[in-house]
């Protein structure tokens, strides 16, 4: 697909619109917040910003917190896909797997492990964390996908295995943008003169 379909295109913000994210490939405008399915961060607004403790500028960094409203009934199982919208032209690039979720209204803490996770574009099974030039902004999309099958995936899955496993199971689907710039002060480390008596 080389367009972003237009039911997608306002639902996102222009900046995360990419025509390669999973929700472009596997959801539709029928199931598009179906059901009131919603998905949101108590650590970030809707297309705000990621705080660096979830990105590589800090060392202890984790995958940020999750929420998520009821799914429609008879949905088996929720999956999470995380993706960079800014990519370059193709895959948008993969940051987090997530599958084996319960098919009901949920959370995953901050640094939680999920029940499955698959390689991300680095083929490590966890949170990929976003690293960026100094002054670049990205923009990634939490997507979140209520299937009525469960899948039967085993962890470790890569990306493709995940979609083509999901492909025509979607009963409800859903997206929360975050962006991320890396800044200069963020790059910094302490100053000599700060430690001078």
């Amino acid at each position: 697909m080389s367009t972003v379909p237009p039911w997608l295109q306002t639902a996102l913000p222009a900046a995360a619109r990419h025509p390669g994210l999973a929700i472009a490939r596997l959801a539709s405008e029928r199931d598009w917040g179906r059901g009131g399915l919603s998905l949101s961060s108590p650590a970030f607004a809707a297309g705000g910003e990621l705080d660096p403790c979830f990105t590589a500028d800090e060392e202890d960094a984790v995958a940020p917190p999750l929420e998520w409203s009821a799914p429609p009934p008879g949905t088996q199982e929720l999956a999470i896909v995380v993706e960079d919208a800014t990519s370059a032209a193709g895959e948008p690039r993969c940051h987090w797997l997530v599958w084996g979720l319960p098919g009901q209204r949920g959370k995953l803490l901050e640094g939680e492990a999920p029940p499955r996770t698959g390689k991300n574009a680095l083929g490590n099974s966890e949170w990929l964390l976003p690293d960026l030039p100094e002054g670049e902004t990205h923009h990634y999309v939490f997507q979140l996908f209520a299937l009525e099958l469960p899948l039967t995936l085993m962890p470790g899955a890569k990306r493709e295995d995940l979609l083509a496993a999901m492909e025509g199971q979607v009963v409800a689907s859903t997206a929360l943008v975050a962006r991320y710039t890396r800044s200069q002060d963020n790059e910094e480390g302490w100053d000599d003169d700060e430690f001078e008596l």
